[in-house]
Protein backbone atom coordinates (compact mmCIF):
# COMPACT_ATOMS: atom_id res chain seq x y z
CA UNK A 1 0.00 0.00 0.00
CA UNK A 2 3.10 2.30 -0.17
CA UNK A 3 1.18 4.05 -3.96
CA UNK A 4 -1.74 5.34 -1.37
CA UNK A 5 0.19 8.18 0.21
CA UNK A 6 1.78 8.99 -3.24
CA UNK A 7 -1.70 9.04 -4.62
CA UNK A 8 -2.60 10.88 -1.35
CA UNK A 9 -0.35 13.74 -2.02
CA UNK A 10 -1.16 13.68 -5.78
CA UNK A 11 -4.38 14.51 -5.18
CA UNK A 12 -4.06 17.47 -2.56
CA UNK A 13 -1.46 18.58 -5.48
CA UNK A 14 -4.23 18.58 -7.10
CA UNK A 15 -6.82 20.88 -5.28
CA UNK A 16 -3.93 23.47 -5.71
CA UNK A 17 -3.99 22.89 -9.67
CA UNK A 18 -7.06 23.18 -9.67
CA UNK A 19 -6.94 26.79 -7.21
CA UNK A 20 -4.11 27.68 -9.69
CA UNK A 21 -6.58 27.88 -12.99
CA UNK A 22 -8.06 30.89 -11.54
CA UNK A 23 -4.98 32.64 -11.97
CA UNK A 24 -3.57 31.63 -15.10
CA UNK A 25 -5.38 28.89 -18.02
CA UNK A 26 -3.14 25.71 -18.65
CA UNK A 27 -2.16 25.17 -22.20
CA UNK A 28 -3.64 22.27 -24.38
CA UNK A 29 -0.62 20.67 -24.26
CA UNK A 30 -0.43 21.15 -20.07
CA UNK A 31 -3.51 19.59 -19.52
CA UNK A 32 -3.13 16.64 -21.76
CA UNK A 33 0.17 15.85 -19.88
CA UNK A 34 -1.88 16.33 -16.74
CA UNK A 35 -4.33 13.69 -17.79
CA UNK A 36 -1.72 11.13 -18.56
CA UNK A 37 -0.54 11.77 -15.28
CA UNK A 38 -3.81 11.63 -13.43
CA UNK A 39 -4.48 8.58 -15.61
CA UNK A 40 -1.39 6.55 -14.61
CA UNK A 41 -2.09 7.37 -11.27
CA UNK A 42 -5.77 6.03 -11.62
CA UNK A 43 -4.21 2.92 -12.87
CA UNK A 44 -1.84 2.31 -9.96
CA UNK A 45 -4.36 2.61 -7.80
CA UNK A 46 -6.91 0.07 -9.67
CA UNK A 47 -3.98 -2.22 -9.57
CA UNK A 48 -4.12 -1.87 -5.66
CA UNK A 49 -7.33 -2.80 -5.76
CA UNK A 50 -6.96 -5.64 -8.07
CA UNK A 51 -4.00 -7.09 -5.58
CA UNK A 52 -5.79 -6.46 -2.64
CA UNK A 53 -9.40 -7.83 -3.80
CA UNK A 54 -7.47 -11.06 -4.16
CA UNK A 55 -5.81 -10.67 -1.18
CA UNK A 56 -9.40 -10.50 0.81
CA UNK A 57 -10.76 -13.47 -1.84
CA UNK A 58 -7.77 -15.26 -0.76
CA UNK A 59 -8.40 -14.83 3.09
CA UNK A 60 -12.05 -15.15 2.88
CA UNK A 61 -11.17 -18.67 1.28
CA UNK A 62 -9.08 -19.34 4.40
CA UNK A 63 -12.06 -18.73 6.62
CA UNK A 64 -14.12 -20.92 5.06
CA UNK A 65 -11.93 -23.72 4.86
CA UNK A 66 -10.89 -22.88 8.45
CA UNK A 67 -14.83 -22.65 9.79
CA UNK A 68 -15.66 -25.88 8.25
CA UNK A 69 -12.30 -27.58 9.85
CA UNK A 70 -13.74 -26.25 13.35
CA UNK A 71 -17.32 -27.62 12.83
CA UNK A 72 -15.50 -31.19 11.25
CA UNK A 73 -13.47 -30.86 14.45
CA UNK A 74 -16.48 -30.87 16.91
CA UNK A 75 -18.48 -33.57 15.15
CA UNK A 76 -15.33 -35.71 15.59
CA UNK A 77 -15.02 -34.63 19.01
CA UNK A 78 -18.60 -35.63 19.73
CA UNK A 79 -18.23 -38.89 18.26
CA UNK A 80 -15.50 -39.52 20.59
CA UNK A 81 -17.45 -38.85 23.51
CA UNK A 82 -19.94 -40.68 22.28
CA UNK A 83 -17.37 -43.76 21.97
CA UNK A 84 -15.84 -43.00 25.12
CA UNK A 85 -19.59 -43.35 26.90
CA UNK A 86 -20.25 -46.61 25.08
CA UNK A 87 -16.83 -48.36 25.84
CA UNK A 88 -17.17 -47.33 29.92
CA UNK A 89 -20.90 -48.47 29.52
CA UNK A 90 -19.56 -51.65 28.14
CA UNK A 91 -16.66 -52.02 30.56
CA UNK A 92 -18.68 -51.25 33.88
CA UNK A 93 -20.96 -54.38 32.29
CA UNK A 94 -17.62 -56.53 32.10
CA UNK A 95 -16.79 -55.77 35.27
CA UNK A 96 -20.02 -56.65 36.71
CA UNK A 97 -20.21 -59.66 34.87
CA UNK A 98 -16.39 -60.88 36.02
CA UNK A 99 -17.13 -60.28 39.84
CA UNK A 100 -21.35 -59.60 40.51
CA UNK A 101 -22.25 -63.07 38.35
CA UNK A 102 -24.67 -64.53 40.94
CA UNK A 103 -23.15 -67.39 41.69
CA UNK A 104 -20.00 -66.13 43.01
CA UNK A 105 -17.33 -63.70 42.78
CA UNK A 106 -14.79 -64.35 39.46
CA UNK A 107 -12.10 -64.21 42.04
CA UNK A 108 -13.62 -67.67 43.38
CA UNK A 109 -13.96 -69.14 40.31
CA UNK A 110 -10.00 -68.95 39.15
CA UNK A 111 -9.64 -70.02 42.43
CA UNK A 112 -11.77 -72.76 42.31
CA UNK A 113 -10.99 -73.67 39.03
CA UNK A 114 -9.80 -77.20 39.49
CA UNK A 115 -6.37 -77.29 38.43
CA UNK A 116 -3.16 -75.41 38.27
CA UNK A 117 -3.65 -74.48 34.04
CA UNK A 118 -7.26 -73.81 34.60
CA UNK A 119 -7.03 -71.06 37.30
CA UNK A 120 -4.13 -69.87 34.51
CA UNK A 121 -6.23 -69.42 31.83
CA UNK A 122 -9.29 -67.85 33.98
CA UNK A 123 -6.85 -65.29 35.76
CA UNK A 124 -5.45 -64.62 31.90
CA UNK A 125 -8.92 -64.20 30.54
CA UNK A 126 -9.47 -61.61 33.59
CA UNK A 127 -6.36 -59.57 32.51
CA UNK A 128 -6.95 -60.06 29.06
CA UNK A 129 -10.54 -58.21 29.00
CA UNK A 130 -8.76 -55.42 31.67
CA UNK A 131 -5.66 -55.11 29.29
CA UNK A 132 -8.18 -53.91 26.32
CA UNK A 133 -10.21 -51.34 28.72
CA UNK A 134 -7.56 -49.79 29.92
CA UNK A 135 -6.35 -49.69 26.13
CA UNK A 136 -9.21 -48.16 24.54
CA UNK A 137 -9.63 -45.62 27.18
CA UNK A 138 -6.27 -44.46 26.71
CA UNK A 139 -6.88 -44.31 23.11
CA UNK A 140 -10.08 -42.50 23.27
CA UNK A 141 -8.75 -40.40 25.81
CA UNK A 142 -5.95 -39.54 23.03
CA UNK A 143 -8.50 -38.65 20.62
CA UNK A 144 -10.03 -36.10 22.32
CA UNK A 145 -7.19 -34.73 23.28
CA UNK A 146 -5.94 -34.26 19.88
CA UNK A 147 -9.48 -32.75 18.64
CA UNK A 148 -9.16 -30.25 21.59
CA UNK A 149 -6.12 -29.33 20.80
CA UNK A 150 -6.85 -28.73 17.24
CA UNK A 151 -9.67 -27.35 17.82
CA UNK A 152 -8.41 -24.56 19.56
CA UNK A 153 -6.09 -24.00 17.46
CA UNK A 154 -8.45 -23.61 14.58
CA UNK A 155 -9.86 -20.92 16.49
CA UNK A 156 -7.17 -19.48 17.00
CA UNK A 157 -6.04 -18.95 13.12
CA UNK A 158 -9.96 -18.18 12.65
CA UNK A 159 -9.57 -14.72 15.06
CA UNK A 160 -6.00 -14.08 13.21
CA UNK A 161 -8.18 -14.19 9.91
CA UNK A 162 -10.81 -12.23 10.83
CA UNK A 163 -8.20 -9.57 12.38
CA UNK A 164 -6.09 -9.58 8.92
CA UNK A 165 -9.91 -9.06 6.87
CA UNK A 166 -11.03 -6.45 8.97
CA UNK A 167 -7.68 -4.86 8.22
CA UNK A 168 -8.03 -5.49 4.56
CA UNK A 169 -11.91 -4.16 4.41
CA UNK A 170 -10.12 -0.74 5.95
CA UNK A 171 -7.79 -0.68 3.65
CA UNK A 172 -10.32 -1.34 0.39
CA UNK A 173 -12.37 1.40 1.75
CA UNK A 174 -9.50 4.06 1.87
CA UNK A 175 -8.72 2.92 -1.71
CA UNK A 176 -12.35 3.18 -2.79
CA UNK A 177 -12.14 6.61 -2.06
CA UNK A 178 -9.10 7.49 -3.31
CA UNK A 179 -9.95 5.82 -6.61
CA UNK A 180 -13.08 8.24 -6.36
CA UNK A 181 -10.80 10.97 -6.27
CA UNK A 182 -8.67 10.07 -8.99
CA UNK A 183 -11.63 9.55 -11.37
CA UNK A 184 -13.14 12.96 -10.78
CA UNK A 185 -9.63 14.44 -10.86
CA UNK A 186 -9.51 12.88 -14.48
CA UNK A 187 -12.61 13.69 -15.32
CA UNK A 188 -11.94 17.99 -14.18
CA UNK A 189 -9.01 17.60 -16.85
CA UNK A 190 -10.54 16.22 -19.46
CA UNK A 191 -13.20 18.58 -18.88
CA UNK A 192 -10.62 21.21 -19.14
CA UNK A 193 -8.95 19.80 -22.17
CA UNK A 194 -12.15 19.74 -23.81
CA UNK A 195 -13.21 23.12 -23.46
CA UNK A 196 -9.06 24.53 -23.90
CA UNK A 197 -8.80 22.55 -27.34
CA UNK A 198 -12.89 23.66 -28.52
CA UNK A 199 -11.48 27.29 -27.97
CA UNK A 200 -8.02 26.95 -29.44
CA UNK A 201 -9.69 25.34 -32.57
CA UNK A 202 -12.21 28.36 -32.51
CA UNK A 203 -9.48 31.04 -32.27
CA UNK A 204 -7.46 29.41 -34.74
CA UNK A 205 -9.50 29.66 -37.49
CA UNK A 206 -9.31 26.16 -38.44
CA UNK A 207 -12.66 25.27 -37.94
CA UNK A 208 -14.25 27.62 -40.08
CA UNK A 209 -12.60 26.23 -42.85
CA UNK A 210 -14.00 22.88 -42.30
CA UNK A 211 -15.15 21.10 -45.36
CA UNK A 212 -17.67 17.97 -44.92
CA UNK A 213 -17.41 14.61 -46.13
CA UNK A 214 -18.31 14.47 -50.00
CA UNK A 215 -21.71 12.87 -50.59
CA UNK A 216 -22.67 14.17 -47.25
CA UNK A 217 -26.47 14.97 -46.20
CA UNK A 218 -27.92 17.95 -44.38
CA UNK A 219 -28.55 18.09 -40.86
CA UNK A 220 -32.23 17.19 -41.48
CA UNK A 221 -31.68 13.70 -42.49
CA UNK A 222 -29.08 13.38 -39.41
CA UNK A 223 -31.85 14.28 -37.12
CA UNK A 224 -34.41 11.13 -38.86
CA UNK A 225 -31.51 8.49 -38.47
CA UNK A 226 -31.36 9.98 -34.68
CA UNK A 227 -35.17 9.64 -34.22
CA UNK A 228 -34.96 5.88 -35.61
CA UNK A 229 -32.96 4.86 -32.07
CA UNK A 230 -36.00 7.37 -29.95
CA UNK A 231 -36.56 4.97 -26.85
CA UNK A 232 -33.39 2.91 -27.11
CA UNK A 233 -31.84 2.13 -24.13
CA UNK A 234 -28.69 3.85 -22.99
CA UNK A 235 -25.98 1.25 -22.80
CA UNK A 236 -21.98 2.44 -22.12
CA UNK A 237 -19.97 1.91 -25.07
CA UNK A 238 -22.84 1.08 -27.31
CA UNK A 239 -23.98 1.74 -31.24
CA UNK A 240 -26.74 -0.20 -32.19
CA UNK A 241 -30.40 -0.85 -31.85
CA UNK A 242 -30.03 -2.91 -28.81
CA UNK A 243 -28.28 0.12 -26.83
CA UNK A 244 -26.48 3.23 -27.22
CA UNK A 245 -24.39 5.64 -25.08
CA UNK A 246 -24.48 9.57 -26.29
CA UNK A 247 -21.84 9.48 -28.46
CA UNK A 248 -23.01 6.39 -29.68
CA UNK A 249 -26.47 7.73 -30.81
CA UNK A 250 -24.17 10.60 -32.47
CA UNK A 251 -21.93 8.60 -34.35
CA UNK A 252 -24.69 6.34 -35.62
CA UNK A 253 -26.95 9.74 -36.86
CA UNK A 254 -24.12 10.54 -38.70
CA UNK A 255 -22.92 7.45 -40.54
CA UNK A 256 -26.56 7.51 -41.97
CA UNK A 257 -24.99 10.42 -44.42
CA UNK A 258 -21.61 8.97 -45.05
CA UNK A 259 -19.61 10.70 -41.82
CA UNK A 260 -17.53 8.93 -39.59
CA UNK A 261 -16.80 9.95 -36.22
CA UNK A 262 -15.22 8.63 -33.42
CA UNK A 263 -17.18 7.14 -30.35
CA UNK A 264 -15.80 9.65 -28.39
CA UNK A 265 -17.50 12.67 -26.90
CA UNK A 266 -14.56 14.33 -26.51
CA UNK A 267 -13.05 13.97 -30.17
CA UNK A 268 -16.89 14.43 -31.40
CA UNK A 269 -16.77 18.08 -29.34
CA UNK A 270 -13.54 19.08 -30.50
CA UNK A 271 -14.14 18.59 -34.06
CA UNK A 272 -16.08 19.62 -37.08
CA UNK A 273 -16.47 23.39 -36.99
CA UNK A 274 -17.59 25.75 -34.56
CA UNK A 275 -21.24 26.99 -34.61
CA UNK A 276 -22.46 29.48 -32.46
CA UNK A 277 -26.08 29.16 -30.24
CA UNK A 278 -27.61 31.20 -32.61
CA UNK A 279 -27.23 30.20 -35.21
CA UNK A 280 -27.39 26.13 -34.58
CA UNK A 281 -28.86 24.06 -36.73
CA UNK A 282 -31.32 20.79 -37.12
CA UNK A 283 -28.61 18.05 -37.51
CA UNK A 284 -25.93 20.32 -35.27
CA UNK A 285 -23.76 18.36 -32.44
CA UNK A 286 -24.84 19.97 -28.78
CA UNK A 287 -21.80 19.52 -26.64
CA UNK A 288 -21.25 19.51 -23.26
CA UNK A 289 -18.29 18.08 -20.81
CA UNK A 290 -18.10 14.03 -21.10
CA UNK A 291 -21.68 14.34 -23.33
CA UNK A 292 -23.26 15.42 -26.77
CA UNK A 293 -26.34 14.80 -28.05
CA UNK A 294 -27.86 16.45 -31.44
CA UNK A 295 -30.09 19.39 -32.19
CA UNK A 296 -33.60 18.94 -33.48
CA UNK A 297 -34.54 22.52 -33.59
CA UNK A 298 -36.65 24.81 -31.17
CA UNK A 299 -33.95 24.98 -28.94
CA UNK A 300 -34.39 20.95 -28.37
CA UNK A 301 -32.22 18.16 -28.53
CA UNK A 302 -32.00 14.47 -29.01
CA UNK A 303 -29.49 12.34 -27.03
CA UNK A 304 -29.23 9.50 -24.52
CA UNK A 305 -29.15 10.51 -21.26
CA UNK A 306 -27.52 8.08 -18.48
CA UNK A 307 -27.49 4.57 -17.74
CA UNK A 308 -31.15 3.76 -17.10
CA UNK A 309 -32.98 5.79 -19.13
CA UNK A 310 -33.42 5.65 -22.95
CA UNK A 311 -33.04 7.75 -25.92
CA UNK A 312 -35.21 10.90 -25.71
CA UNK A 313 -35.81 13.97 -26.86
CA UNK A 314 -35.27 17.36 -24.53
CA UNK A 315 -35.06 21.08 -24.03
CA UNK A 316 -31.56 22.01 -24.82
CA UNK A 317 -30.09 22.88 -21.06
CA UNK A 318 -27.21 24.48 -19.66
CA UNK A 319 -24.45 25.96 -21.68
CA UNK A 320 -23.22 23.67 -24.45
CA UNK A 321 -21.17 24.77 -27.81
CA UNK A 322 -22.47 23.50 -30.88
CA UNK A 323 -20.27 21.74 -33.85
CA UNK A 324 -21.21 20.62 -37.20
CA UNK A 325 -20.33 17.95 -39.02
CA UNK A 326 -22.77 18.02 -42.55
Amino acid sequence: MKKLGRVLISSILMSVFVASTVFATPSVNDLRKDKTQAQNELKDLEKDMTALMRKINQAEEKMVKTGQAIIQAEEDLKVAEEKEQKQYEAMKHRIVAMYENGSGSMVTKVLESGSLAEMMKQAENVQTIHDYDRKQLDEYVKTKEKIETLKVSLESDMAVLEKQQKKFEGDKKQLDSMIAQAKTKVSNISASLERAAAQANSSSGSSSNYVPPSGTGGGAAIVSAAYKYLGVPYVWGGASMSGVDCSGLVLLAHRAIGVRLSHSSRVIGGGGRSVSAANAQPGDVVCYSGHVGIYVGNGMMIHAPQRGENVKVVKVYGSPWYRRYW
